[in-house]
């Protein structure tokens, strides 16, 4: 698949002619698709597995739009999505008969998913999930209660979108630090009649660096028993616990289902198989390293 020639993502400033481009290749019907995805697994075709991806190009251009919010270039988004485009294409069975678009989205969101984490260096092992969700979550959730994306929150939007979520307000304070990621006047005024200025609510909360050292050194470590754990799984285990327990909106045992053309109930023995052989290794490997 390294060979493939896809059109080249530019800078943000020239992102316009690449979508009109992308946009040129036809969408294949059914027959079509099926027949060059038999070509590609069958007989390795380069030129139909390009003709895979192309067709499919606009799909991942869409769906990186939806995660423009988070102050990464739209052109690094884009191009992760290709990444994982050209990774469901590798492994696509047209004979279990879904479209290579539906079994292809999973792989594209989860490669823009991980690249948007891996960019942000926020998670922590313990807390995944629930700093996943509110990382995610937050955008929308201001969105929908109609406060602005402008700068640090008010005590009471504060206490509106903690409510909402179902986090401190703590919480919501400081990813909506990370989110905003621009600069914000001392005396920006917090209430309306201005009693409240930015600079009142600041407090010193920065650890120190002994304490930063030692987050960074367990964080590393952490991350790399986790990435050491699901390289054990099978690709397709990896893949369903990755969407059932490590994305911030879990896919359903009936999505993943259609997408191996399985019954939900052996997508879900699949997943606690694949959750218990990482729980295990992760154990196997600390323990490990404890004794070296």
């Amino acid at each position: 698949m390294t060979a493939l020639t896809l059109p080249v993502v530019p800078l943000e400033g020239g992102l316009s002619q690449y979508f009109r481009e992308v946009w040129r290749f036809p969408v294949l019907d059914v027959e079509e698709e099926y027949m060059l995805a038999q070509r590609w697994r069958e007989h390795g075709d380069m030129d139909a597995a390009h003709e895979l991806v192309t067709s499919h190009l606009r799909l991942v251009a869409k769906i990186a739009m939806g995660y423009r919010g988070y102050g990464l270039p739209l052109a690094d988004l884009v191009s992760e999505g290709n990444i994982g485009l050209m990774k469901a294409v590798k492994k696509f069975e047209p004979e279990r008969g879904f479209r290579l678009s539906t079994y292809a989205m999973w792989w594209i969101r989860a490669a823009i998913t991980e690249y948007v984490l891996r960019s942000w260096s926020m998670v922590k092992m313990g807390t995944v999930a629930a700093q996943k969700k509110l990382f995610f979550s937050l955008r929308k959730v201001k969105g929908r209660l109609n406060i602005l994306d402008n700068g640090e929150l008010a005590p009471e939007q504060a206490a509106r979108l903690a409510k909402a979520l179902d986090v401190s307000e703590s919480e919501v304070i400081d990813m909506n630090r990370r989110l905003v990621g621009h600069d914000v006047s001392l005396n920006a005024p917090l209430s309306e009649d201005g009693a409240v200025e930015f600079q009142d609510t600041l407090v010193d909360t920065k650890p120190t660096p002994e304490s930063q050292a030692a987050d960074g050194e367990e964080l590393t470590y952490r991350r790399g028993l986790l990435k050491r754990a699901l390289a054990v799984l099978p690709a397709r285990e990896r893949h369903i616990l990755t969407e059932r327990r490590l994305n911030d909106d879990p896919v359903t045992l009936e999505q993943l289902g259609q997408v191996y053309g399985i019954s939900r109930e052996r997508v879900r023995q699949l997943e606690v198989r694949a959750f218990e052989k990482v729980q295990k290794a992760i154990m196997a490997d600390a323990a490990e390293g404890a004794a070296g």
